[in-house]
């Protein structure tokens, strides 16, 4: 993760993502540097817009964390919680959708 995060940080710092500058912010951040996932992440990133995949999993993620509806006096508490359990579930993938689309 810390690989893709050292490539996000560049991006937002407006710098270009690089295997140089992803392997300098590794190295300053005191993580052993994987040569090959370094080449495999900046592959990956050739032809990904960053901004726009940021924007698409920021719009994904309000969507799928909205609020269950409100359960009946009546119901117990177990069943109350299984919903956002599910919705939390559910925000998981979504995100996770987001970030697959940083790798192709």
């Amino acid at each position: 993760m810390e690989y893709v995060y050292a490539a996000l940080l560049l991006h937002n710092a407006g710098k270009e993502v690089t295997e140089e500058s992803i392997t300098a912010v590794l190295e300053s951040a005191g993580v052993e540097v994987n040569v090959a996932r370094v080449k495999a992440l900046t592959a990956s990133l050739e032809d990904i817009d960053i901004t726009e995949a940021i924007e698409k999993a920021a719009f994904a993620a309000p969507a799928a964390t909205t609020a269950a509806p409100a359960a009946s006096d009546e119901a117990p508490a177990a069943v109350e919680e299984a919903p956002a359990e599910e919705v939390k579930e559910e925000a998981e993938e979504s995100g996770m959708e987001g970030l697959g689309a940083l790798f192709g």
